[in-house]
């Protein structure tokens, strides 16, 4: 019997099979275009989309789990995962065959895909976006979705020509928040811009060169929220991280395009006050998510 009480199907424990070449496959980006499908491997990951998949189903949606492969010991280490749905035994030959990874964490489930439309994020009048602008590596993609996550962001975007985020490292870099907030993916920027500011949503352009730094807002904005009078000034940017904003985040080795940053209603610098040359982009976009966050939420 299995951990819900209902009879176990046996284990697989062929790693050749076609179904186990089949989830594999989708470890490749052309097999998870055509499918709408993807991995999400480890507890971690399984255990947040399973929670998502059982609030949809519950709310009478589509769900986003598919299929749970898992071995019998990762099963009883975490018995949550087969809380609302039947996991598929399998050995751990079978998951190593199945995984991306070197050392299999016991657990993958076949997702669909659960990305939203732009549409669908602007009419919910969110106040804090992190846009990535064509960041290729999925590590940093991930640790950025993550990073926007723990800030409470309304949404993450992704513009064409940025990496899979449903890319295996990708899922797994956001440690579960792929599945707590909302994604668009592929959106044309020259579309997204004048979208966003149609929404009001003000453009900040995350720039090691930028002409307002970001150390100066946060104070202008402490200094305002200690302001009584409306007649004292505190300075034009001093609600700048108060209003609803959407950080652009640029790719890793070239940051953001000259154009890019022209086209954002304001270039930001994190200030740097040791000697390092420049800093991670994952590492700079957690800095600014939270200044926002800060800012919105005192």
């Amino acid at each position: 019997m299995s951990a819900t009480g209902r009879p176990q199907t046996p284990a697989m424990t062929n790693p050749r099979a076609d179904r186990v070449r089949d989830v594999a496959k989708l470890a490749g980006r052309p097999v998870r275009l055509r499918q709408n499908r993807f991995l999400a491997e480890g507890p971690q990951a399984a255990r947040e989309a399973l929670r998502l998949h059982l609030a949809r189903v519950r709310g009478g949606g589509p769900g986003v789990i598919e299929e749970l492969f898992a071995t019998g010991e990762c099963v009883e280490r975490y018995p949550e995962l087969a809380e609302g749905i039947q996991p598929r035994l399998v050995t751990h030959e079978v998951l190593a065959a199945m995984s991306s990874t070197v050392t299999p964490q016991g657990v993958i489930a076949v997702c669909a895909n659960i990305d939203v439309s732009l549409d669908h994020v602007l009419e919910s009048r969110p106040r804090l976006i992190a846009v990535m602008v064509e960041v290729r590596d999925p590590g940093n993609a991930g640790t950025i979705l993550r990073a926007a996550d723990a800030a409470g962001a309304d949404a993450v975007i992704f513009t064409a020509s940025s990496v899979d985020i449903y890319n295996p490292k990708a899922v797994r870099s956001t440690a579960g928040s792929l599945f707590h907030l909302p994604v668009v993916h592929g959106v044309a920027l020259d579309e997204l811009m004048p979208r966003l500011r149609a929404a009001q949503i003000a453009v900040l352009a995350a720039d090691g060169y930028g002409d307002v730094d970001l150390d100066s807002l946060q104070d202008q904005s402490a200094r305002r929220r200690l302001v009584t009078s409306s007649s004292d000034s505190t300075g034009d940017n001093a609600a700048l991280l108060e209003a609803p904003t959407a950080w652009l985040f640029g790719n890793e080795a070239q940051g953001l395009a000259p154009d890019v940053v022209e086209s954002a209603d304001h270039r930001v610098a994190v200030p740097i006050y040791g000697q390092a040359e420049s800093l991670n982009v994952g590492t700079a976009a957690t800095v600014c998510l939270y200044a926002s966050a800060r800012a919105q939420r005192t």
